[in-house]
């Protein structure tokens, strides 16, 4: 099975990490995340691992990985990236993977195995997260419902309420090529200027409301992270030290470069 990772984007929020690199290089732990979502998805089965490029591209370079360019990164939105390997999302099904994440590969191996054209991950146990990083956890937390079956209802909208987050939305995702077909029909329904703002959650949104096709959602609780301002590298780093945070150990081959 493939894995595709969007790592076009600076990630400007994180600040001085990523004023010479991209964000998906930025140290945790003392290895880059792209080398720990490297690791996690080939020990999750994932026997191909693609990588769409963008800012600082040529930093980018791992032997036995396939590479997609969004040139256009700085104007366009993360739906744009993925469209950029279109080849591979029309022909099998793919784990796509933010580039800002990181993950076990349990994680990855239940997302590949869960049923469903489209399946998107999230975090059941959010709030214990969430409070650690955010003041009030509702400030940045986005809604996200699902049915008694695991069906997704609602994701990304704004709240005041906790009950309306049953989890929250990873940065990792299932496509199947009939979910692939149903994005790009939503694409071409869209003015030029609104695809290329387009982001994930927003695509996410359009196709609930399109009922083009159903997304199912696969769940699980803690143990992994996104890296969104230096604040939160201090903190990840700090719940590994005190055991609350378990990573997987790298392999010295995870990703040399050429």
């Amino acid at each position: 099975m493939r894995a595709l990772i969007l790592a076009a984007g600076r990630g400007s929020r994180l600040g001085h990490l990523t004023g010479d690199r991209p964000k998906c290089l930025v140290e945790f732990e003392g290895k880059p995340l792209i080398e720990r979502q490297i690791a996690s998805l080939r020990r999750g089965g994932m026997d191909q691992i693609g990588v769409v490029r963008g800012y600082r591209a040529e930093m980018i370079d791992f032997r036995g990985l396939s590479y997609f360019a969004n040139e256009r990164w700085a104007e366009t939105n993360m739906v744009m990236s993925l469209a950029a390997a279109a080849p591979w999302l029309s022909s099998a099904p793919v784990i796509v993977s933010y580039g800002d994440i990181f993950y076990r590969s349990d994680l990855v191996r239940g997302l590949a195995a869960t049923p469903g054209e489209l399946v998107v991950s999230y975090d059941r146990a959010w709030v214990r997260l969430w409070q650690r990083r955010f003041a009030d956890p509702l400030a940045d937390a986005e809604t996200f419902r699902i049915d008694d079956a695991g069906r997704l209802l609602e994701i990304g909208g704004k709240t005041n309420r906790i009950e309306d987050i049953q989890g929250q939305y990873m940065g990792l995702l299932k496509f199947t090529p009939p979910a692939w077909l149903a994005v790009e029909r939503l694409l071409d329904t869209l003015d030029p200027s609104s695809r290329e703002r387009l982001d994930m959650t927003g695509m996410l949104r359009r196709l609930l409301a399109a009922r083009s096709l159903a997304i199912d959602t696969f769940g699980t609780d803690g143990q992994w992270g996104e890296i969104d301002n230096p604040e939160d590298v201090a903190l990840y780093e700090d719940m590994v030290q005190k055991g609350e945070l378990l990573l997987e150990d790298l392999p010295s081959s995870t990703a040399a470069t050429e």
